[in-house]
């Protein structure tokens, strides 16, 4: 069973000669283990298809499945109960708490949702993150790799079955940006996630296993890479 699927989801945004169709009739599926890149221009539709597939606003037609549920149907209560327990979001930098430390960005999920990660294993992905030592330090004292990181990190202590990254190198030079996407890869194969990077950015499509290009609300399949589909 995928864990992430969208049958012919449409959206639109406004009406009669002020309508804006953001995302056109979009039949997308992943699967655990998948790292996925779906790349394109600013204004493609990019930020409407990750919104829409982590559950963040619902389609205008059609049918968003996060493991084998639709979505689509929920109310808002049960959709947020969902989004919570099974997507996990990376976004920048930006997204972290300025005066909360690394640590304390970690546990202020344990106050809304349980069955996070362990001590010991957020450990081990501090460790794999390399991330370890800078438990105690604020994000101002944290160089552009190091806060992007500690936001994987943040993405990944609520064990989530889907990865939604949002221009996860925007803000990096090449050299850590292939290093974010080496981490994201490798932590999508050895936790068994599905990891889905919406980006701009073309230098990373090497780490990918599919790669789909968005224009103007349309998506479409790309490529595939390393065989793994």
């Amino acid at each position: 069973m995928p864990a992430l699927e969208m049958h012919e989801v449409n959206k639109v945004f406004g009406t009669g000669h002020t309508m804006v169709e953001a995302l056109d009739k979009t039949n997308f599926t992943a699967d655990s283990g998948e790292l996925i890149v779906v790349v394109g221009p600013s204004g493609s539709g990019k930020s409407t298809f990750l919104t829409i597939a982590g559950g963040l606003q619902t389609p205008s037609y059609g049918e968003v499945m996060i493991n084998g549920h639709n979505i689509t149907q929920m109310k808002e209560k049960k959709r947020s109960h969902v989004r919570l327990h099974e997507i996990g979001f990376i976004l920048q930098a930006s997204n972290l708490v300025p005066f909360l430390t690394v640590d304390e960005q970690m546990t202020l999920l344990d106050k809304v949702k349980t069955n996070n990660l362990s001590e010991d294993e957020l450990q081990d992905l501090y460790q794999s993150l390399g991330i370890e030592p800078l438990r105690d330090k604020y994000p101002s004292e944290l160089s552009g790799g190091e806060r992007q990181r500690v936001a994987i990190a943040k993405g990944l202590y609520s064990d989530p079955s889907i990865l939604l990254a949002d221009e996860p190198t925007a803000s990096l030079d090449t050299d850590r940006a292939f290093e974010v996407m080496k981490m994201l890869n490798d932590l999508t194969k050895k936790r068994n996630k599905t990891t889905i990077v919406v980006t701009h950015d073309t230098r990373l499509l090497d780490y990918c296993d599919k790669v789909y290009a968005i224009t103007d609300g349309e998506i479409q399949l790309q490529q595939r890479e390393h065989g793994n589909s």
